[in-house]
């Protein structure tokens, strides 16, 4: 009897070759063969004579074989017509390729065939995409709801959907049931052996969205089941540590030289309120471009600092580690509090300042993912850090949570997050929202121009930098690449200079050494530059209140995501700002892209857009943010079945808050099957 956690190698009609195409499917097991759900179902349970099809459609018939023939019109292309006769009338099937066809197929063969209808003549001939014999494998392939599966190019349709026939009637019956009984019949859902042969060869369509549903149902339930139970163990640990000295953050606050916002305020009571708790803060931080996070970020590191403890800052890039390391030198510095960066890159003093960390000399340590390096060890390490949280994976953060002993965990983001998006991404953490800009700040002028209409963003550089103001100029690579019709930072750099001249240029890329960045950055801080041509290493984390214009070169090349923050970085003081997208657009998503700047600046608004554009995988990058490859669940179009899922786990885990009981045996296997990180990194967000 097969296991179905057995390879699927021993599956039969399988075998060694076979399975390793079926592996880049990510098809290991049995299991994972049946959970590999079709892509869509084409209804061709609607047979009718071929003569009563139109030009085009997409049709179901079936006939007699009577005649056949093959033709070799050129080099490469053979083609096999058989004529195959329908009650009174006659029509023609036709096979591109497939020599064998005419040999396999004699007269008096009775075939079902689904293809496009092309009529010769008045006589219907179809190209054939389906077939079976009738009275051998009749109703698989045509004649009934048909499953379409992703599949790789060396497996056919034909071969899988009979791999799955013979798998379902051998070891279907044996899949066990593990979600509660109260939540299929809550939500009329199928049991699991129904269920699967509903989702691959549905008798009805209503029959097949009540698999689906199910299946969607269970992925999300499985999911927020580890979402919650994350924040249940987390949230059943005590602190070593805590928080009794105010005096500190009192000084800081009064020491600003502007006043917190509502929503800064608010967001601020609520950390505080955090930190003060016995448990560990586990928070996520959003905020939209510009919205003042790095304040609220200085406030809970000085407020670690004033504790007696020390505080980690970790940011994707040296140059955001950079800024945040300026920013909040400039605030702490003056109260005493010492703040050090560590990154890569940064070997100057580098011993000394390990050497610091570990003393606790060093209260605050602002870096990359240098800060989890070996070697890097804090004397007490109590609250963590993490910001544009999205670009470090589960593991990393681990490892810097790890370097301390049960840390107050801050994350931040200003990658605005859909709420569908939150509910999944995010349900272990507490959610905070700055939702409002600082005041004075005037709306940036977005505009699109075609590549011939450059010469206007030239202009308004010009324009910008004879009123005092300065200017960014981003393209997508650093030289001219001969597969990638696009602009170069290095060769726009050199025709800007010439076209702007008396204006002082200056180049920033990834492939400049530290120190010639860190120069150049701060000749463009402090006003010795008036234009900064760059690739998008400027994207987070540079703050310059006097730049006005951000010039995009084939913006078309960019994300959303990725447009939404470079044009955050105008728009920081009170002057009137501009974003200029040159570029053209050809594809119906670039467009859109393009059109969606234009419209709003509304970072949430764009986010909504950016998902229903690309789609939750590549929102984020599946592989950086955790977000796990779901089989069936679409996080743009479930929102309702996400917040089931959500409602469903809590209530769930707080009558059982282990899901150690016999009779949740099989749901917490599969589950900790599903998603083993959950298993393996349970007390991180």
């Amino acid at each position: 009897m097969l296991d179905l956690y057995q390879s699927i190698q021993y599956v039969k009609g399988v075998g060694p070759q076979r399975a390793i195409q079926l592996e880049r499917l990510g098809i290991y097991t049995i299991w994972d063969l049946l959970y590999h759900f079709p892509r869509e179902h084409q209804d061709r349970s609607s047979i009718r004579p071929a003569h009563s099809f139109a030009q085009g459609d997409v049709a179901t018939v079936k006939g007699m074989v009577i005649a056949a023939q093959e033709s070799k019109p050129r080099r490469g292309l053979t083609i096999t017509k058989l004529a195959l006769q329908e009650g009174a009338g006659t029509f023609y099937a036709v096979w591109f390729n497939q020599p064998y066809i005419k040999k396999q197929y004699p007269p008096g063969k009775k075939l079902l065939l689904t293809g496009k209808i092309d009529r010769k003549y008045g006589i219907p001939q179809i190209q054939v995409t389906d077939h079976e014999v009738l009275g051998e494998d009749e109703g698989l392939h045509s004649g009934r709801i048909v499953p379409i599966y992703p599949l790789t190019e060396q497996l056919n349709q034909r071969f899988f959907r009979s791999l799955i026939k013979t798998t379902l009637d051998q070891v279907g019956s044996l899949a066990e049931e593990f979600l509660p009984d109260s939540l299929l019949d809550k939500y009329n859902l199928p049991c699991l052996p129904e269920a699967l042969r509903e989702i691959h060869f549905p008798e009805s369509q209503e029959s097949c969205q009540r698999a689906r549903r199910r299946f969607i149902l269970e992925e999300l339930f499985l999911f927020e089941l580890g979402l919650s139970l994350q924040k249940g163990r987390i949230h059943k640990k005590t602190k070593t540590h805590s928080y009794q000295d105010d005096v500190l953050t009192e000084r800081l606050s009064n020491s600003l030289p502007f006043t917190l916002t509502e929503a800064q305020k608010r967001v601020w009571q609520e950390i505080a309120a955090d930190l003060k708790s016995p448990y560990p803060m586990n928070r996520l931080l959003q905020g939209d471009v510009g919205a003042g996070k790095t304040i609220i970020a200085a406030l809970a590191l000085c407020k670690a600092a004033g504790a007696g403890l020390q505080g980690a800052l970790m940011a994707p890039t040296e140059l955001l580690a950079e800024q945040h390391a300026r920013s909040i030198q400039e605030l702490l510095e003056p109260l005493g509090v010492k703040v050090a960066l560590l990154t890569g890159s940064n070997r100057r003093g580098r011993k000394e300042i390990l050497a610091s960390v570990a003393n606790g000399k060093i209260q605050v340590v602002i870096g990359t993912h240098a800060l989890i390096s070996e070697g890097v060890n804090y004397q007490n390490l109590g609250l963590v850090v993490v910001d544009e949280q999205h670009r470090f994976g589960v593991r990393q953060r681990a490892a810097l949570q790890d370097k301390g002993s049960v840390p107050d965990v801050l994350v931040m983001t200003a990658t605005p997050i859909p709420r569908t998006l939150a509910l999944t991404l995010y349900g272990d953490l507490d959610v905070s929202v700055i939702d409002q800009l600082p005041p004075g700040r005037q709306k940036i002028k977005t505009h699109h121009l075609s590549l011939a209409q450059a010469g206007k963003a030239v202009g308004l550089i010009k324009q910008q930098i004879l009123e005092g103001r300065q200017a960014y100029v981003v393209c997508p690579l650093v030289e001219e690449s001969e597969k990638i019709d696009t602009q170069a930072a290095v060769d726009l750099y050199e025709r800007l200079k010439k076209a702007l001249v008396g204006c002082s240029v200056g180049l920033l890329h990834g492939r400049l050494k530290a120190a010639e960045k860190e120069t150049t950055m701060n000749d463009f801080r402090q006003g010795t530059l008036d234009l900064l041509v760059s690739t998008t290493v400027i994207e987070v984390g540079v703050d310059v209140a006097n730049a006005t214009a951000m010039v995009i070169w084939d913006a078309q090349r960019f994300g959303l995501a990725q447009l939404h923050q470079l044009r955050g970085r105008v728009g920081r003081s009170s002057q009137q700002s501009y974003c200029l997208l040159v570029g053209d657009p050809t594809t119906h998503e670039a467009k859109e892209r393009i059109a969606a700047m234009c419209r709003t600046q509304d970072g949430f608004v764009l986010a909504e857009e950016d998902l229903k554009l690309r789609g939750p995988g590549e929102f984020f990058g599946t592989r950086q943010s955790g977000l796990p490859e779901f089989k069936i669940a679409n996080l743009v179009r479930d929102g309702k079945e996400i917040e089931q899922a959500k409602k469903e786990a809590e209530a769930l885990l707080s009558a059982n808050p282990n899901l150690k009981s016999p009779m949740h045996k099989q749901l917490f296997a599969q589950f900790a099957r599903r998603f083993p990180d959950f298993v393996k990194y349970s007390d991180v967000s």
